[in-house]
Protein backbone atom coordinates (compact mmCIF):
# COMPACT_ATOMS: atom_id res chain seq x y z
CA UNK A 1 0.00 0.00 0.00
CA UNK A 2 1.24 3.50 -0.84
CA UNK A 3 0.27 5.40 2.31
CA UNK A 4 2.50 8.33 1.32
CA UNK A 5 0.36 9.02 -1.80
CA UNK A 6 -2.60 11.37 -1.46
CA UNK A 7 -5.36 11.52 -4.07
CA UNK A 8 -7.14 14.80 -4.83
CA UNK A 9 -10.87 15.16 -4.28
CA UNK A 10 -12.36 13.21 -7.15
CA UNK A 11 -15.86 11.95 -7.72
CA UNK A 12 -14.90 8.34 -6.89
CA UNK A 13 -15.59 6.07 -3.97
CA UNK A 14 -13.02 5.62 -1.20
CA UNK A 15 -12.52 2.05 -2.43
CA UNK A 16 -11.84 3.22 -6.03
CA UNK A 17 -9.44 5.90 -4.79
CA UNK A 18 -7.53 3.44 -2.62
CA UNK A 19 -7.36 0.88 -5.43
CA UNK A 20 -5.98 3.55 -7.78
CA UNK A 21 -3.35 4.61 -5.23
CA UNK A 22 -2.36 0.99 -4.57
CA UNK A 23 -1.69 0.49 -8.28
CA UNK A 24 0.99 3.21 -8.36
CA UNK A 25 4.40 1.59 -7.99
CA UNK A 26 7.34 3.02 -6.05
CA UNK A 27 10.91 1.84 -6.74
CA UNK A 28 13.65 3.35 -4.52
CA UNK A 29 17.08 3.88 -6.10
CA UNK A 30 15.89 3.96 -9.72
CA UNK A 31 17.13 5.31 -12.11
CA UNK A 32 19.82 6.30 -9.61
CA UNK A 33 20.41 6.29 -5.87
CA UNK A 34 18.37 8.86 -3.95
CA UNK A 35 15.42 8.85 -6.36
CA UNK A 36 12.13 7.02 -5.82
CA UNK A 37 10.73 6.12 -9.22
CA UNK A 38 6.95 6.57 -9.23
CA UNK A 39 5.42 4.20 -11.77
CA UNK A 40 1.88 4.59 -13.00
CA UNK A 41 2.18 1.79 -15.60
CA UNK A 42 0.45 -0.70 -13.23
CA UNK A 43 -2.54 1.69 -13.26
CA UNK A 44 -2.82 1.19 -17.03
CA UNK A 45 -2.74 -2.60 -16.63
CA UNK A 46 -5.72 -2.59 -14.26
CA UNK A 47 -9.10 -1.89 -15.88
CA UNK A 48 -10.68 -0.36 -12.75
CA UNK A 49 -7.69 1.87 -12.00
CA UNK A 50 -7.47 2.93 -15.65
CA UNK A 51 -11.12 3.99 -15.63
CA UNK A 52 -10.53 5.95 -12.42
CA UNK A 53 -7.48 7.58 -14.02
CA UNK A 54 -9.29 8.69 -17.16
CA UNK A 55 -12.37 9.94 -15.27
CA UNK A 56 -10.08 11.72 -12.84
CA UNK A 57 -8.07 13.45 -15.57
CA UNK A 58 -11.25 14.66 -17.24
CA UNK A 59 -12.77 15.79 -13.95
CA UNK A 60 -9.59 17.58 -12.81
CA UNK A 61 -8.87 19.50 -16.02
CA UNK A 62 -7.02 22.69 -15.09
CA UNK A 63 -9.24 24.67 -17.49
CA UNK A 64 -12.61 23.86 -19.07
CA UNK A 65 -12.38 21.74 -22.22
CA UNK A 66 -13.68 24.60 -24.39
CA UNK A 67 -10.61 26.65 -23.40
CA UNK A 68 -8.14 24.47 -25.32
CA UNK A 69 -8.05 23.11 -28.86
CA UNK A 70 -5.54 20.27 -28.76
CA UNK A 71 -3.74 18.03 -26.25
CA UNK A 72 0.05 17.64 -26.36
CA UNK A 73 1.47 14.55 -24.66
CA UNK A 74 5.05 14.31 -23.47
CA UNK A 75 7.03 11.19 -24.39
CA UNK A 76 6.30 8.61 -23.49
CA UNK A 77 3.80 8.30 -20.68
CA UNK A 78 2.01 11.48 -21.76
CA UNK A 79 1.12 9.63 -24.97
CA UNK A 80 -0.59 6.88 -22.98
CA UNK A 81 -2.96 9.27 -21.24
CA UNK A 82 -3.09 12.07 -23.80
CA UNK A 83 -4.63 10.11 -26.67
CA UNK A 84 -7.54 8.60 -24.70
CA UNK A 85 -8.15 11.95 -22.98
CA UNK A 86 -8.23 13.68 -26.39
CA UNK A 87 -10.74 11.09 -27.60
CA UNK A 88 -12.94 11.58 -24.52
CA UNK A 89 -12.92 15.35 -25.06
CA UNK A 90 -13.18 15.44 -28.87
CA UNK A 91 -9.75 17.04 -29.29
CA UNK A 92 -6.73 16.33 -31.46
CA UNK A 93 -3.44 15.02 -30.09
CA UNK A 94 0.16 16.15 -30.72
CA UNK A 95 3.23 14.18 -29.64
CA UNK A 96 6.21 15.93 -28.06
CA UNK A 97 9.06 13.46 -28.44
CA UNK A 98 12.64 12.87 -27.43
CA UNK A 99 15.18 14.31 -29.86
CA UNK A 100 15.75 12.37 -33.07
CA UNK A 101 12.39 10.56 -33.12
CA UNK A 102 10.46 12.88 -35.45
CA UNK A 103 11.04 13.65 -39.14
CA UNK A 104 12.33 17.14 -39.95
CA UNK A 105 11.61 19.94 -39.78
CA UNK A 106 11.30 20.05 -36.00
CA UNK A 107 11.61 22.56 -33.19
CA UNK A 108 13.66 21.50 -30.15
CA UNK A 109 14.21 22.56 -26.56
CA UNK A 110 16.68 21.23 -23.97
CA UNK A 111 16.05 21.04 -20.23
CA UNK A 112 17.46 19.74 -16.96
CA UNK A 113 16.14 16.58 -15.31
CA UNK A 114 16.58 15.69 -11.66
CA UNK A 115 19.21 13.20 -12.90
CA UNK A 116 20.63 14.72 -16.14
CA UNK A 117 19.71 16.71 -19.24
CA UNK A 118 17.52 15.94 -22.24
CA UNK A 119 16.07 17.45 -25.42
CA UNK A 120 12.53 17.21 -26.74
CA UNK A 121 11.12 18.06 -30.15
CA UNK A 122 7.87 18.77 -31.92
CA UNK A 123 7.15 18.69 -35.64
CA UNK A 124 7.20 22.26 -36.92
CA UNK A 125 3.71 22.13 -38.40
CA UNK A 126 2.10 19.92 -35.73
CA UNK A 127 0.29 22.75 -33.96
CA UNK A 128 -1.71 25.41 -35.76
CA UNK A 129 -0.56 28.92 -34.80
CA UNK A 130 -3.05 30.50 -32.41
CA UNK A 131 -4.09 27.14 -30.96
CA UNK A 132 -4.54 26.69 -27.23
CA UNK A 133 -2.82 23.55 -25.95
CA UNK A 134 -3.30 21.38 -22.87
CA UNK A 135 -0.01 19.63 -21.98
CA UNK A 136 -0.33 16.20 -20.31
CA UNK A 137 2.24 13.96 -18.64
CA UNK A 138 2.41 11.36 -15.90
CA UNK A 139 4.56 13.32 -13.43
CA UNK A 140 5.57 16.84 -12.46
CA UNK A 141 8.79 16.97 -10.46
CA UNK A 142 11.28 19.73 -11.31
CA UNK A 143 9.09 20.90 -14.20
CA UNK A 144 11.90 20.93 -16.76
CA UNK A 145 10.08 18.83 -19.34
CA UNK A 146 6.88 20.85 -18.97
CA UNK A 147 8.79 24.14 -19.36
CA UNK A 148 10.56 22.84 -22.47
CA UNK A 149 7.19 21.76 -23.89
CA UNK A 150 5.83 25.24 -23.24
CA UNK A 151 8.79 26.74 -25.14
CA UNK A 152 8.10 24.46 -28.11
CA UNK A 153 4.39 25.25 -28.14
CA UNK A 154 5.04 28.99 -27.98
CA UNK A 155 7.70 28.68 -30.73
CA UNK A 156 4.95 27.07 -32.83
CA UNK A 157 2.86 30.24 -32.44
CA UNK A 158 0.42 28.59 -30.03
CA UNK A 159 -0.16 29.02 -26.30
CA UNK A 160 -0.36 26.67 -23.32
CA UNK A 161 -3.85 26.70 -21.82
CA UNK A 162 -2.76 24.48 -18.93
CA UNK A 163 -0.89 21.44 -17.68
CA UNK A 164 -2.46 18.18 -16.51
CA UNK A 165 -0.40 15.62 -14.56
CA UNK A 166 -1.26 12.30 -12.99
CA UNK A 167 1.30 12.62 -10.17
CA UNK A 168 2.94 15.59 -8.45
CA UNK A 169 6.01 15.28 -6.24
CA UNK A 170 5.92 17.42 -3.12
CA UNK A 171 9.03 18.94 -1.60
CA UNK A 172 10.36 20.03 -5.01
CA UNK A 173 9.88 23.60 -6.20
CA UNK A 174 7.72 23.71 -9.30
CA UNK A 175 8.96 26.49 -11.62
CA UNK A 176 7.06 29.79 -11.52
CA UNK A 177 6.09 29.43 -15.19
CA UNK A 178 4.15 26.28 -14.27
CA UNK A 179 2.76 27.61 -10.96
CA UNK A 180 1.52 30.77 -12.73
CA UNK A 181 -0.22 28.65 -15.36
CA UNK A 182 -3.32 26.58 -14.84
CA UNK A 183 -2.19 23.12 -13.76
CA UNK A 184 -3.67 20.10 -12.06
CA UNK A 185 -2.56 16.74 -10.72
CA UNK A 186 -4.52 13.75 -9.46
CA UNK A 187 -2.19 12.56 -6.72
CA UNK A 188 0.60 14.05 -4.63
CA UNK A 189 3.48 12.18 -3.04
CA UNK A 190 6.83 13.01 -1.44
CA UNK A 191 9.86 13.14 -3.72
Amino acid sequence: MNSDIQIKDLNVSEQEAQHFINCIGSTPGFPKEGIIFRDFMPVLADAQALQTLMRGLEEALPVPADEFDVIAGLESRGFLIGVPLALRLGKGFVAIRKAGKLPPPTLSASYELEYGTATIEIEQQAITPGSRVLVVDDLIATGGTAQAAQQLIEASGASVAGFSFVMELTGIDIPDTIKQSHYSSLVTMPA
